[in-house]
């Protein structure tokens, strides 16, 4: 969402503990779930760290934090004195746009990453409780569209590009370049990735340098439409231009709600995609009924033709607002466990440092399980919706999701000086928590130990921006830095690349 006022698991395809949809608990910061004789266990908290907020990149350009993240685990090394060394490639979105898109050139960051995490549960020393991760920015790669143009961020607002040769119709800004709203990242042993977006919501597939080589739109009912046509706008118009007509699709994604997950399974056959929150036609239309989003499985053994094999109904979590009213927290991240299950990272909005709200009511790391779910890849596409008004259809089963990792741990948050809420503060966590992945602790006594990172989205909160040939302050006051935490985790039987 935007700022506007990837390890097989053996028999993980046992259902999944039932996840209670309520206001969150604060959980142990050592706790588990069980999947039919297997535990993932979380141990915590074991380092944090930031990016300053007014970092440039090498064009001079206010540094983007993470929207997606893919840790490089042939780079990662365990030190002999248990610190660890590696890198990894930090997606940000499309630009500072508080008031409208902007003509910022879509980019993949990489960091180079020194981390000392402290034992599980203890407490880092005085000073230094925020020093676990030191993240440096060592390159920046812009990413071009097919024929080797920049592309934008800005709102491809009733813009398309025909679609011409292997390449299908495409968003496409008033200045004739391709909208990119970049959310997720997962890389291949070649030095290609997959990059999927909102605008489409696509997936595209980009070479080692940059280049666009191909892009994957969704199912028919995942693509926005207005006026019986395909209309990418997400109601963020750049300068001078006008808001789409409907502001809001009639079908499809809502507006800011694209493919906000994405993650290659361990033996990477598999490309797993999950929508932000439900479709318009699945309740999407209310922030009370967008529970039912789709996790869409492509066959990804070519990488150059993704083929749909699988399409799930997975129900979002729920709390109760600060309001007394039932609130639905979107998804902003996921990280594929096999082929049928993936843990997934889901969020409150407007709360925490950087915006008005201060304490954030759910934040938590979810494990999904699809193997018992309906199959309705083909079954409630186009104008068929699977949820009408939110209530699911009856003939359909939903994925099983249970919580993992409460991320506003109060007691696990106090050891490295953060806390959720007043004050409203530089230690207050951000709003935006859209980056995941995981890397082996490298202990032999601790074989299916994993660290899983997770990065903030700051949206570019400066009051020292540049971007797009301007300077900027970020609107509120604050300076959002990129912040990294780190829980250590244990998942037996999780084969890595």
């Amino acid at each position: 969402m935007k700022y506007m006022r990837s390890k097989s698991l053996p028999l993980l395809s046992a259902v999944l503990a039932t996840f209670v949809f309520s206001a969150p608990v604060a959980a142990l910061a050592d706790s588990s779930i069980a999947v039919q004789g297997v535990t993932l266990v979380n141990k915590g908290r074991v380092a944090v760290g930031r990016i300053p907020a007014n970092l440039r990149d090498k064009f001079g350009e206010t540094f983007g934090s993470g929207s997606g993240m893919s840790i490089d685990t042939k780079s990662w090394v365990r030190n002999a004195d248990g610190t660890y060394k590696g890198s990894l490639w930090l997606l940000p979105d499309r630009g500072y746009n508080v008031a409208g898109t902007t003509d910022y050139r879509a980019r993949l960051n990489t960091i180079e990453v020194t981390l000392a995490p402290v034992a599980p549960g203890a407490t880092p020393p005085a000073g230094k409780e925020q020093s676990g991760v030191d993240a440096k920015l060592i390159d920046t790669m812009l990413l071009k569209d097919d024929k080797g143009a920049d592309t934008t961020g800005l709102d491809p607002v009733n813009g398309t590009r025909p679609a011409e040769g292997s390449m299908p119709l495409l968003p496409a800004a008033p200045n004739g370049k391709i909208s990119l709203d970049t959310e997720a990242v997962a890389r291949l042993p070649d030095g290609t990735m997959f990059i999927s977006d909102e605008y489409g919501p696509y997936i595209y597939r980009f070479a080692a340098d940059g280049r666009m080589m191909s892009a994957t739109p969704p199912p028919a009912a995942l693509l926005p439409m207005r006026n019986g046509a395909v209309n990418f706008a997400s109601n963020n118009p750049g300068p001078g231009e006008s808001a789409p007509d409907p502001k809001d699709p009639t079908s499809g994604r809502q507006n800011n709600q694209g493919l906000e997950g994405m993650s290659l399974t361990p033996d990477g056959k598999f490309l797993i995609a999950v929508l932000q929150s439900a479709t318009r036609q699945d309740g999407g239309d209310s922030s009370s009924t967008r529970e039912n989003t789709r996790a869409l499985v492509y066959d990804a053994v070519d990488p150059a033709n993704l083929k749909l094999v699988h399409e799930y109904v997975v129900p979002l979590p729920v709390f109760t607002n600060e309001k007394g009213k039932t609130a639905v927290a979107a998804q902003s991240e996921i990280y594929a466990l096999s082929p049928q299950t993936f843990l997934m990272l889901a969020r409150d909005s407007n709360n925490g440092y950087g915006v008005k709200g201060d304490k954030s009511l759910y934040r938590s790391v979810v494990a999904v399980d699809v193997s018992t779910a309906t199959d309705i890849a083909g079954k409630f596409d186009a104008d068929k919706p699977v949820a009408p008004k939110g209530v699911l259809d009856a003939s359909v089963k939903p994925a099983t999701v249970s919580q993992f990792i409460d991320i506003n741990d109060s007691a696990d948050l106090a050891r490295f000086g953060l806390h959720n809420g007043a004050p409203n503060d530089r230690n207050n966590l951000s709003e935006k928590w859209e980056a995941m992945s995981l890397v082996s602790v490298q202990d032999p006594k601790l074989p299916d130990d994993y660290f899983l990172f997770v990065a903030n989205d700051n949206d570019f909160l400066t009051q020292d921006g540049f971007q797009v040939g301007a300077a900027y302050k970020g609107d509120g006051g604050g300076d959002v830095d990129t912040m990294f935490q780190v829980f250590q985790v244990t998942i037996p039987g999780l084969a890595t690349k």
